[in-house]
Formats: C-alpha cells, sequence, structure tokens
C-alpha cells in the first residue's frame, strides 16, 4: 500500500490504534531527532531533587507530589538532618513529621507515606531502599513513578520512564503518544527510545515542559523543536508547521 503524500513541511502525526504494536517507523525516527534536539538544548538535564543517597531521593520524590522541586528543596535539609535514615523516620512522630513537610501540601497523607514505607524499608528490606521494581511498589505510598525516579537516578536501574505532568503533556503534544493514562504513555515512550534513554528522556522533557512547553501559553514561536513537534492540542493544531521557527538569538 502506497503511503499518501504529506503536506504542511512533514509527515502527519497518525495515531497508532494498537499501543502494543511496534512504533511506526516515521514516528520512530522523529522521536530520536527530538531526543537529539532536546540533549543538545540542555545538556545539563537531571534530577532536580537534592539528595546524597537512595532513602534521601525516596522521600523527596514522595514530598514532590503536587510540589516544585525547589520548594522540595528547602524542605528537606531540615528533615533529614532530623531523620537521616529509614530506622530514624521509621520511629517518627507522625504530628512532628507533618510539621516539618508542611509547606509540601498534602502533608498528613505524605507524612503518613514516608513513615509507613520507612518501616517497610526497615522490618522488610534491613533498612536498605530496595533496587527493584517490584519490592519499591511494596513499599507503602510508592507508585511507579516514584519507583522509576529512585531505579533510574539513585540505582541507575532503568525499567521504565519516569511519566509526570510534564512528560504526560509533552508526550502527547509531540505525537509521541495518544494516552492520558501515564502508564500508557510509559509504555509507548518505552516502545519509541532505547532502554539506554529512558532515565535521560524524562529529564529532558521535564526541563523544557517547565522552561519553554508549558501547560499553558507554550513558547511554539521561539521553541527550537518547532519543526519536529505536531504541536497536538495547541490552538487545535495537528500537524507539522510548514516553516522553521524564527531564530531568537539572531
Amino acid at each position: 500500500m502506497r503511503r499518501k503524500a504529506s503536506t504542511g513541511g512533514g509527515p502527519r502525526v497518525r495515531p497508532r490504534p494498537d499501543p502494543s504494536a511496534a512504533p511506526d517507523a516515521d514516528l520512530a525516527k522523529r522521536a530520536q531527532k527530538l531526543y537529539r534536539a532536546l540533549a543538545a538544548l540542555y545538556p545539563d538535564a537531571h534530577c532536580e531533587l537534592d539528595y546524597r543517597n537512595p532513602f534521601e531521593l525516596l522521600v523527596a520524590t514522595i514530598l514532590s507530589a503536587q510540589c516544585t522541586d525547589v520548594r522540595v528543596n528547602r524542605v528537606t535539609p531540615a528533615l533529614f538532618e532530623r531523620y537521616p535514615t529509614p530506622e530514624a523516620m521509621a520511629q517518627a512522630d507522625l504530628t512532628d513529621l507533618q510539621e516539618r513537610i508542611h509547606s509540601t501540601g498534602f502533608y498528613r497523607n505524605k507524612a503518613k507515606a514516608l513513615l509507613a514505607s520507612s518501616r517497610d524499608i526497615v522490618a522488610l528490606h534491613g533498612g536498605r531502599v530496595p533496587d527493584t521494581m517490584d519490592a519499591l511498589l511494596g513499599l507503602h505510598g510508592v507508585a511507579r513513578k516514584t519507583a522509576n525516579v529512585v531505579l533510574g537516578n539513585a540505582y541507575d536501574i532503568r525499567v521504565g520512564v519516569v511519566v509526570d505532568t510534564h512528560v504526560g503533556r509533552l508526550s502527547r503534544r509531540m505525537g509521541l503518544s495518544v494516552h492520558q493514562d501515564p502508564a500508557k504513555v510509559e509504555r509507548d515512550l518505552m516502545a519509541l527510545f532505547p532502554r539506554k534513554r529512558w532515565c535521560m528522556l524524562s529529564h529532558l522533557l521535564i526541563r523544557h515542559g517547565r522552561r519553554i512547553c508549558r501547560a499553558r501559553n507554550p513558547s511554539c514561536a521561539t521553541c527550537t523543536l518547532l519543526t519536529l513537534c505536531p504541536r497536538i492540542g495547541v490552538d487545535g493544531t495537528t500537524s507539522y508547521p510548514s516553516r522553521p521557527p524564527p531564530n531568537p538569538n539572531p
């Protein structure tokens, strides 16, 4: 079957009806170009939560839900000074824990999660944060996104892709996934990118989502990725632009 000629400066993005199928070849090629462009744009991209060990990263990631990394990084130094290990946090007073993390929001649920997961780590894993997906998911208050953050950044183990609100939004705008469900977005990204890039991919998308491709009023006109991005959902656009973006630094 012959492929129809594309219009608008590049191929149109066609949602894959079967997410479990192999990625479309054109989509896979564009995904690699997007990755290289993002990597060139943000060569210093990294996890922006401050941590010194897997336990600190686990705690910081739990606190980061519905909260900025900047805010979490302001809270955790004093928190880790008081509760530096899973053993110490497992013995924490719940009220004291709530007060120390109050500014991160949803502090009651987060305090319970920190207390319960610390007790799990002590009771089930000898005080060491586990380094497998199944074991991490067995901890109270730990879901797949948190587990991926810990595995990828603290242990350099790539089991999946971290899908937060930024990664999900950009994946849909860039035509890399058609899904709202983070698990399905993650599956699509894992199919499009080699395992060695899974951890850095999330850092790159998060950085771009914060600086350029914001939820409201994305800076498409000056975005250097414009010719690679179909801007799905932005002003109803669903196809590639016909012209490259203007150079923001002529």
